[in-house]
C-alpha cells in the first residue's frame, strides 16, 4: 500500500484489502494510552511518521465547515506554509465531478445512464464486439468492463503525448482480463470516455463544463481543471516522492489527455464546499438558479443513484490489530466507493498522481464530510488520518491510535518487501549471460495498444525508451539469462521493471514482456499488460 493508485485504490474502502495483507501471526495490540484528539498534533504526527511535507484537512459536520486548514509546507526545504487555500492535485477524486456532470445531463434528458455508449460516441470500440454494443454510460463509471486493474494506463501515465481521442481509439486493442460485468477491477480509461461524452453533449471541453456548471455555482473559485491553469496561482503545493526511500520534491505530472478520470486541483476550503453539496443531495446552499429557486446541481434521485451499489467488491479478511476496519459490505457506485463503518454508509474515494495522494469521505447519516489532501505518496498517512478523524467526528472519541498502528504496519511491510527483493537478487543465476550479443537486442518494438518502444545500445549499455512517454527512458541492467532490469532515469517513479526477451527457434527475438520489480509499484505502471514484438524493417530497394 506504499504506492497504490491512480488512481486509485487508495480509497477508504481499500483499507479492508490493506488490512487483509497482515499475516495471521500478527498479535492483537496490547492496550496503550491513546493520545487525546488534537487535529494539529495528529496531523503533525502523521507528517512525521509517513514523511509527508504538507497536508490540508477539510471537515464538514451538520452543514457547517468545522475545519479547512493546512499543515506543514508546500515544498520541502522552502518556508511557504500550506493553508486552507493551497491547491493540491486530487487525481481520481475528480471522478466524482465526472459522475455529477453526467447526472446533470441525465436530469436534463440529454442522456440516460443505461444508454449504449455508441449512441453518443459511434466510433467507440472495445476488444469484444459484444461489449462494444452492450457497454452503457453506467458501465463506464462502475469498473466492471472486464478490463484488468489499471489496464492501458500507460497511455496517459506518466505524461504521454497521446491525445484523448487516441487513447479512446486504442481501447479496442486492450485485451480484457475477465468477462463483461463479471467482477470489479479499477480502471481509468473508461472515465476518459465518460469525459468525452460530457464534452460532446455540452459542446465544451470537460474542463470548461465542470468549471462553468459545478465549480462556479458552488463557489470553488480557486479550483482548477488543469495544471496549466493552476500555474497562475502562487499558492499551489509541490509534488513529493520517495527516491531511495528519502522524500524529495519532484516535478508534477500533467495529464491533460486523461480528464474525466483525473484533472481537478483544489484546496481544503473549496473541497469543503463540494462536500456540503454532495451531503445535501446536490443542493447549493444560498445560491439561486435562473428560475429564482434555490439551485440544485443534480436531483436527489441522481444523488441516490451515485451512492447506490453498482458493482460488488470482494472484502478482505483483516487479521490482528487491523480487524476493526473490516466492512460488512463493499461496492462501487457512480464515481464513489461505498462501504460501512461503525454501522453507517460511507461514500468515499481516493486519488493518486505523481507526488500527490488524497481522500474524500462522506457519511450522510452523520452529516459528515472529511477530505485529506497531501503532497506526498503515502496511503498509510491517509489511512491513519481517516480512521482518526472518523472515530472523532462519528463517536466523539478516538479509542485506537491508528497513527502508530498503521505506521508500524507500513514499516513492517516495507521491510518485508526489501527483504524479498534482496532474496530475489541473491538467488538469480549471476553467472548467466544473455543468449545474444547486445547489438541483437537493439531495435524498434511495438505493442498493440501502446505502440512503439525502442532499445538502443550506448557503449556497453542498452537504453530503453517508450516513444510516446518522454520520461520512460532508462538503462537496462542484465539480471539473468535473457532478463534485464530497466532502471528509469526518473528515480521517483519507483517503477523499475524486468524486461524478458523470448527467442524464436532461429535465435531471433520473438517478443518482449515486462513486469514491475517491486510489489510496491503503482498499478498504473501496467507493464505486465504489454507484449512488444520486433518491428521488421522494410528492405531497401
Amino acid at each position: 500500500m506504499k504506492r497504490i493508485a491512480a488512481a486509485i485504490l487508495i480509497a477508504f474502502s481499500a483499507s479492508a484489502a490493506y488490512a487483509s495483507e497482515a499475516p495471521a501471526a500478527v498479535p492483537t495490540a496490547a492496550p496503550v494510552a491513546v493520545p487525546a484528539f488534537d487535529l494539529e498534533q495528529d496531523v503533525t504526527r502523521v507528517m512525521k511518521a509517513f514523511d509527508v511535507p504538507g497536508i490540508a484537512i477539510a471537515v464538514v459536520k451538520d452543514g457547517k465547515v468545522v475545519a479547512a486548514q493546512g499543515f506543514g509546507v508546500r515544498k520541502l526545504g522552502a518556508p511557504t506554509k500550506v493553508d486552507g487555500q493551497t491547491l493540491f492535485e486530487i487525481a481520481s477524486n475528480s471522478k466524482a465531478f465526472t459522475a455529477a456532470a453526467l447526472a446533470m445531463l441525465v436530469d436534463e434528458g440529454k442522456l440516460k445512464w443505461d444508454d449504449p455508449v455508441v449512441k453518443h460516441l459511434p466510433d467507440f470500440q472495445m476488444w469484444d464486439p459484444y461489449v462494444t454494443r452492450e457497454m452503457t454510460v453506467r458501465d463506464l463509471l462502475t469498473h466492471r468492463s472486464g478490463l484488468g486493474l489499471g489496464a492501458g494506463d500507460l497511455l496517459w501515465w506518466p505524461t504521454t503525448n497521446f491525445t484523448t481521442d487516441e487513447i479512446i481509439e486504442r481501447l479496442r486493442y486492450v485485451k480484457p482480463a475477465t468477462s463483461f460485468r463479471s467482477s470489479y477491477a479499477y480502471d481509468n480509461l473508461l472515465y476518459i470516455v465518460a469525459g468525452k461524452i460530457i464534452a460532446q453533449k455540452s459542446g465544451k471541453s470537460w474542463g470548461d463544463t465542470v468549471r462553468e456548471r459545478i465549480l462556479k455555482p458552488v463557489g470553488m473559485n480557486t479550483t482548477t481543471t488543469s495544471l496549466a491553469e493552476s500555474a497562475a496561482n502562487p499558492n499551489a503545493s509541490n509534488a513529493h516522492s520517495k527516491i531511495n526511500d528519502k522524500i524529495a520534491a519532484v516535478k508534477s505530472m500533467p495529464v491533460n489527455n486523461a480528464v474525466g478520470a483525473v484533472g481537478i486541483n483544489t484546496s481544503a476550503e473549496d473541497i469543503a464546499k463540494w462536500m456540503k453539496v454532495l451531503l445535501d443531495g446536490g443542493r447549493v446552499e444560498g445560491v439561486k438558479g435562473a428560475d429564482g429557486k434555490e439551485l440544485r446541481l443534480f436531483s436527489e434521485a441522481q444523488s441516490r443513484e451515485m451512492w447506490t451499489a453498482q458493482t460488488p467488491i470482494k472484502i478482505g479478511q483483516p487479521k490482528g490489530p487491523l480487524a476493526p476496519v473490516k466492512p460488512n459490505f463493499l461496492a462501487y457506485g457512480l464515481g464513489f466507493q461505498l462501504r460501512d463503518y461503525k454501522g453507517q454508509l460511507v461514500a468515499n474515494h481516493g486519488g493518486a498522481l505523481q507526488g500527490f495522494y488524497s481522500r474524500v469521505l462522506l457519511v450522510p447519516e452523520s452529516k459528515l464530510g472529511i477530505a485529506i489532501l497531501t503532497n506526498a505518496e503515502s496511503g498509510g498517512a491517509l489511512n491513519a488520518l481517516q480512521y482518526r478523524l472518523l472515530d472523532q467526528y462519528m463517536t466523539g472519541s478516538a479509542p485506537t491510535d491508528w497513527i502508530k498502528l498503521i505506521a508500524d504496519d507500513e514499516d513492517r511491510k516495507h521491510a518485508e518487501e526489501l527483504a524479498r527483493l534482496k532474496k530475489t537478487s541473491a538467488t538469480r543465476v549471476a553467472a548467466s549471460k544473455p543468449s545474444l550479443a547486445l547489438d541483437a537486442y537493439e531495435g524498434q518494438y511495438s505493442d498493440p495498444w501502446y505502440g512503439p518502444m525502442t532499445i538502443k545500445r550506448d557503449g556497453r549499455k542498452l537504453i530503453m525508451s517508450f516513444a510516446r512517454t518522454p520520461d520512460l527512458t532508462g538503462e537496462m541492467e542484465h539480471f539473468q539469462h535473457d532478463t534485464f532490469i530497466v532502471r528509469w532515469k526518473e528515480r521517483n517513479f519507483n517503477a523499475d521493471a524486468y524486461v524478458t526477451f523470448a527467442l524464436d527457434y532461429d535465435g531471433s527475438i520473438e517478443h518482449v514482456k515486462m513486469k514491475a520489480v517491486s510489489s510496491e509499484t503503482d498499478f498504473s505502471y501496467d507493464f505486465h499488460d504489454l507484449l512488444f514484438t520486433p518491428v521488421k524493417q522494410k528492405a531497401k530497394l
